[in-house]
């Protein structure tokens, strides 16, 4: 009997992997298995022989997640390199492949004359985890730019979609049907003085100024309130430097969990939890994670 012979991928699979060195907060568990894609036409591939129902998860630059110590069942695609293409075309059109740092598409931006978005200079994730949650910073906000997107589902099909397609709101997206972005069509405008590259600048001495950079944090563990911020209702009540564990709330702001270098998942989850337990007991407010928490709980209640 002849048997069906197995198919062959371009990209690189993994089993049994390590996700702590995917996020920015440098802990979690283990991904049963993990695809890196050579390329678009791969990863179509590669998805269309996945068996149905298997668990999927996309992961960036990991600056907006936190994976539980028991990792993570199914597939991780990291797709890295293969969507990272940059290409801007006529009309200030630039196309963005889900894998391109949101940093390098505001350092592009700027220096071919294009406005728009430098508020991405801020967020330390990519054009695929923008577009999922409407990323922003500096009063931007991904999808003010968006003129398109393509999606691929689990068959490995491939679709165009406008941005009215999509339901917007404050850092988040909902769109009907199991699909991820893979690219975007960004529209801008022209800036003939060339001011872009001095805003990009200013934004990032800016947020040098008023959050943590170079250690393991996540950015923005919380959503902003309505009329408020999150920052600011966790220093109200004296969060700042509570720690469980290796984790601890920034002294710098209030709204950043930093891994000290020896936090397990379970010590950032159990501080997020406490954060907002202790927020909602003294102001009524109960703040809403921005931040994607994914695997399973380890034995003995611990995440």
């Amino acid at each position: 009997m002849n048997r069906k012979p197995e198919p062959v991928f371009r990209g690189v699979l993994e089993h049994d992997v390590s996700l702590a060195p995917f996020t920015s907060w440098r802990t979690g568990g283990r991904a049963e298995r993990l695809y890196r894609p050579a390329d678009a036409d791969d990863l179509c591939g590669f998805l269309a022989s996945l068996p149905p129902g298997e668990p999927i998860l996309w992961i960036g630059l990991g600056s907006n997640l936190l994976v539980r110590d028991g990792g993570v069942r199914g597939t991780v695609i990291l797709p890295g390199r293969a969507l990272s293409r940059l290409h801007v075309e006529a009309d200030g059109i630039l196309v963005a492949g889900a894998g391109a740092p949101c940093a390098k598409v505001a350092r592009l931006c700027a220096a071919r004359g294009l406005t728009g978005a430098e508020f991405m200079a801020g967020i330390p994730g990519t054009i695929g985890g923008a577009l999922a949650m409407n990323a922003g910073a500096f009063g931007g906000e991904t999808w003010n730019i968006v003129r398109s997107v393509v999606t691929v589902d689990r068959s490995g099909r491939r679709r165009r979609r406008g941005r009215d397609r999509f339901q917007v709101g404050y850092r988040s997206v909902a769109w009907p049907g199991e699909e991820w972005f893979i690219e975007a069509e960004l529209q801008l405008a022209a800036d003939p003085a060339r001011g872009g590259a001095a805003r990009v600048r200013e934004m990032l001495a800016r947020r040098t100024a008023t959050q943590p950079t170079g250690v393991f944090s996540c950015g923005s563990v919380f959503r902003n309130p309505p009329g408020d911020y999150a920052g600011r209702l966790i220093d109200s009540c004296g969060l700042k430097g509570t720690r469980i564990g290796g984790a601890v709330v920034s002294e710098q702001h209030a709204n950043f969990i930093i891994n000290e270098g020896q936090a397990s998942a379970a010590d950032i989850e159990d501080l997020i939890l406490l954060v907002q337990r202790t927020v909602e007991e003294r102001t009524g407010v109960r703040l809403e994670p921005e931040v994607r928490i994914v695997g399973e709980r380890l034995p003995g209640g611990t995440s």
